[in-house]
């Protein structure tokens, strides 16, 4: 049964609604005080909280704000009643995180339909949730044993063989062994720094202080950045001639180079990931109303659906389809990052039309 706190200074409206909401086959429970009401929610951890604002000692406002402070009620859906009809008054509550607003006098209709209207709301999220999680605990499952015990049976395996041969085996099979070895142990180094790089940038996303690791916090003439990145990296792939570069100039953007280099690093080797020989892959960018716009396109498969929404640590997209290396941690760590240096990331995509990444940064004055 929907358990729902109300807290209302007026003992005989309280008890209407108390009343009101039994028939409606809700347990409710009420306090007459902003007091009473955090300690009840603490204590019986309410579905959802009708609460009026102005109340003697604690205000709704004080409660609400109390709530959302602490982890354990901070996202349980919350409803003022209130006599105040004033737009600031509304924006006070929606910023400190209300839910709805009931105006007093109301029908008894109007606060059901609100009360029904967030617990739906609440189900849905919930709902979405579990099936993030269902997703990653499959994904974990599937995608994480792959990426680790794929390069180690390699290692082991080669290594093996060089001990079981060494008398036979001639110079240049241990030369090409080695290099299947180096490989492997390359994949799992790469795999063990962007696990470690996306713990640095979610803990800076969550204790600003910690972002001063990643050094300045602007990059300087990012157009040479990322052409000397890019030609770098694309001809380790020997892919040079699939590639297109137009670049606008700018002085300085907002991001850390150490960051801005690891986005660069991050979407080229996606595009090469998801495209093949002889299909482009354009790097170019542009200034539009004071940002910088950078933008990487493969002429690759492309794939369907929602990417930017679907964009997470451990999901690695259409993996049931196409066998591939990685994690998908590559554009969860540029998404990381786009939010520390408060940029835009955004992704169009169809199959058969490729992948374009479109980033959003701001330009610093000089």
């Amino acid at each position: 049964m929907t358990k729902i706190l109300v807290i209302d200074d007026s003992q005989e409206l309280l008890d209407d609604i108390i009343e009101t909401l039994g028939i409606e086959d809700y347990e409710a429970q009420g306090a007459t005080s902003g007091q009473e009401g955090i300690r009840l929610a603490h204590e019986i951890r309410p579905d959802l909280i009708v609460c009026d604002i102005m109340m003697p000692g604690m205000d709704g406002y004080e409660v609400l704000r109390s709530l959302r402070s602490d982890p354990s009620t901070a996202v349980i859906p919350f409803i003022f009643l209130t006599a105040l009809t004033s737009r600031s008054d509304r924006r006070q509550g929606m910023s400190l995180g209300a839910d709805d607003f009931v105006t007093k006098p109301f029908a008894v209709d109007e606060l059901l339909s609100s009360i029904e209207t967030q617990i739906r709301k609440r189900k849905e999220l919930n709902d979405l949730a579990e099936e993030h999680l269902a997703e990653l605990r499959n994904t974990i499952v599937t995608a994480l044993p792959h990426e680790l015990y794929t390069p180690l049976n390699t290692i082991i395996g080669f290594a093996d063989m060089l001990q079981l041969e060494a008398d036979t085996i001639k110079p240049d099979q241990i030369i090409s062994w080695s290099q299947l070895i180096r490989d492997a142990a390359d994949r799992l180094l790469r795999l063990n720094e962007n696990f470690l790089y996306y713990a640095r940038l979610r803990l800076a996303l969550t204790a600003p202080d910690s972002a001063e690791s990643f050094g300045k916090s602007y990059v300087e003439f990012p157009d040479l950045v990322v052409s000397e990145a890019v030609r770098s990296q694309v001809a380790r792939a020997n892919r040079l001639n699939d590639l297109q570069i137009d670049l606008a100039d700018v002085s300085r953007i907002k991001c850390s180079s150490e960051n801005f280099n690891k986005v660069i690093a991050e979407l080229i080797s996606n595009a090469l990931k998801f495209s093949e020989t002889g299909q482009i892959i354009k790097v170019s960018s542009r200034i539009e109303d004071n940002k910088y716009l950078l933008q990487v396109h493969d002429g690759g498969r492309g794939m369907e659906g929602n990417i930017a929404e679907r964009i997470g640590l451990y999901r690695q997209f259409d993996r049931s389809l196409y066998e591939q290396q990685g994690m998908g941690m590559g554009l969860a760590i540029v998404q990381s990052i786009m939010q520390l240096c408060d940029g835009r990331l955004s992704i169009e995509t169809h199959p058969g039309e490729g992948f374009t990444v479109c980033l959003t940064f701001e330009i610093l004055a000089d």
